[in-house]
């Protein structure tokens, strides 16, 4: 039998058949993904082949076969740094939820969620959440990174779960589509999909006052069918999102608006450092590329993984403000 996995446990795998038939799964034996050090082998969003276990009186299958993926979203392991952990797979447009201070989003983990999309092919849409919570210097900001984002070519959000502004608009963006909700804990991804289909009924939780960092809710990524010919993925809250796989000459190429340019570089295997007549650098003397964009870029070319956030907010803020002047 051939089915779609909705979760994935570590242990156990939920798949569902094209006859909308549910089955909990485990892996035949040792299973290990061709070139791919993954501490999880099995994805929601893969296409598994699987057989039941006649051994026993419960309907459990073994996965046996994993079909080819046509992307994946993936990230450095949190405990084992030389490992990495697939978000999900075969996604058609990932959403990245964003919030200003509640909790506070980098603007370099942003970036290096946008480098990861892009180096797999996934089309990247930036939410901006709890936009009913923002007072005048929170919204200058939201409406700021909007800019930076929208100039560079990607599709920005302005959503209330709450209040129900953007929720039509998300709709239009995921019906006929697999989806991703992404970001850090606390951001609001099980609340805008509660929001988008009321009687999944997912558990929310607060933020934490002490920390001002989201508590987790979605333990694990999960799948789920809207009425509105469209699946989700949500995921479980991520605070750091270390690049996986990429030479340091192609990093570049993953940020459209310097891939426009790199070409004017005088070097072929310029890396808009310290050398000559760089385009990127003039680009952004001229203004024309975010100084927080940049600083990204540099974080990820010296391999300054982010396994932090707030204690990097300020620096982020600080580069976006320069941009200003």
């Amino acid at each position: 039998m051939t089915g779609l996995v909705y979760k994935s446990t570590g242990s156990y795998y939920t798949v569902k058949t094209d006859d909308h038939q549910v089955y909990e799964c485990r892996i035949k034996g040792k299973f290990r993904m061709k070139g791919i050090k993954s501490t999880n082998p099995i994805a929601v969003g893969d296409v598994v082949d699987f057989e039941l276990d006649n051994t026993t009186d419960e309907e459990v299958g073994q996965i046996h076969n994993i079909h080819d993926r046509k992307n994946y979203i993936v990230r450095k392991s949190v405990n084992l740094s030389k490992q990495t952990h697939i978000i999900a797979s075969n996604i058609d447009v990932v959403f990245l939820l964003i919030t200003i201070n509640n909790p506070p989003t980098t603007t370099s983990f942003i970036d290096r969620f946008l480098v990861t999309a892009e180096a797999y092919g996934i089309e990247a849409v930036l939410v901006f959440n709890k936009i009913d919570t923002y007072d005048d210097a929170m919204l200058d900001e939201q409406l700021y990174l909007q800019y930076i984002y929208s100039e560079i070519g990607y599709k920005c959000l302005r959503v209330s779960s709450t209040e129900g502004k953007g929720i039509d608009e998300l709709k239009q963006l995921m019906t006929g589509k697999v989806s991703m909700f992404s970001g850090h804990s606390g951001v609001g991804k099980s609340t805008l999909v509660n929001a988008l289909q009321p009687n999944l009924n997912l558990k929310t939780k607060s933020i934490s006052e002490q920390s001002k960092q989201g508590q987790h809710t979605t333990t694990f990524a999960e799948m789920y069918d809207l009425d509105f010919d469209a699946k989700i993925i949500d995921t479980p809250g991520i605070k750091g999102f270390g690049i996986v796989d990429m030479e340091k000459e192609e990093i570049s190429g993953f940020f459209p608006e310097f891939f426009k340019l790199q070409d004017n570089c005088k070097f072929n295997n310029c890396l808009h450092k310290e050398e000559p007549n760089c385009a990127i650098k003039k680009a952004l003397e001229e203004d024309k590329i975010a100084w927080s964009r940049y600083n990204s870029y540099l974080k990820i070319l010296e391999g300054d993984d982010e396994h932090y956030r707030t204690d990097t907010y300020n620096d982020d803020r600080i580069a976006s403000d320069e941009t200003r002047k």
